[in-house]
């Protein structure tokens, strides 16, 4: 079953555009774009041909959602830096990850938790969350108001006369797959949210054990490998600051307040962790 909602809310040219993919009730993908009205027909084809056509598990239910977004509330926002860490293999890669978010200023211990909350599965009954878990960086305590759903970033894209020129440089630079200036536009959007302290990521895909680590003085910083091929657990921790901001206050922002990105940070070459770093 398939199905393409459009609401017509506001008055501005810019619609977001979301794509949701599930079976039998289980998220399977999402994805989403900023574009003009005169765009959304070829961004509802492209989202949803990707989970429709060459998948190796097909979705029973695919939907497409495109709403108006206010031209007044948009923001433009520079997107991080990236770097990238090879690790020898996965439990390398998250003691790097546990590294990276205690440099950011997670409490080491909240850090090394957070990674083996996700590697066991941060839903309830160590399920995969459909979304991310919001986590006090100095304590650890889980914010979110639903375990199971936690928060999505949402209504965010590259700017359109941006995104050739930021695909060509990530292309030169071997990170020409979708899923990098994805993952580096919701990590974007999340780190310049109120009271973000940093992200941990690593997806759900059993054969995508790529993951990063993300906050505002180091960027976007993807770790090689962050879980064995084969492992159907993943997510992602958003940790904040104590008392910062409201945790209803910052859902609005994650999920409601759109962001346009137009500017690409440096694209640094990939490095190989080791002791000492940070």
């Amino acid at each position: 079953m398939s199905r393409v909602i459009i609401s017509s809310t506001m008055d501005a040219p810019l619609f977001s555009v979301r794509m949701r993919a599930t079976l039998r009730g289980r998220h399977l993908a999402g994805a989403e774009r900023i574009v003009p009205l005169s765009d959304v027909s070829q961004v509802v084809s492209d989202l949803m041909s990707r989970v429709v056509t060459g998948a190796d598990v097909v979705a029973d239910d695919v939907s497409c959602h495109a709403e108006r977004i206010d031209s007044d509330a948009l923001s433009h926002a520079n997107l991080p830096d990236i770097s990238t860490w090879q690790v020898s293999d996965f439990q390398e890669g998250r003691a790097v990850a546990a590294q990276l978010l205690s440099r950011a200023g997670v409490d080491p211990d909240v850090a090394s938790r957070a990674v083996q909350l996700l590697a066991e599965g941060a839903g309830p009954g160590g399920t995969v969350m459909r979304g991310a878990a919001i986590m006090d960086a100095a304590t650890g305590v889980r914010l979110e108001s639903d375990p199971s759903r936690g928060v999505r970033a949402s209504r965010m894209d590259v700017a359109i006369e941006c995104r050739r020129d930021f695909e060509a440089r990530l292309h030169r630079a071997g990170l020409g797959h979708r899923r990098v200036l994805e993952a580096l536009v919701l990590a974007g959007k999340v780190i310049s949210a109120p009271g973000i302290v940093a992200e941990l990521c690593w997806s759900d895909d059993p054969e995508y054990p790529v993951g990063y680590v993300a906050d505002r003085a180091h960027g976007y910083q993807r770790i090689s490998e962050l879980k064995p091929v084969g492992n159907p657990h993943g997510g992602r921790i958003f940790f904040v600051k104590p008392g910062t901001l409201s945790i209803i206050e910052l859902t609005n922002y994650l999920e409601r307040h759109p962001v346009m990105f137009d500017s690409l940070g440096k694209i640094n070459p990939a490095a190989r962790w080791e002791p000492g770093h940070g």
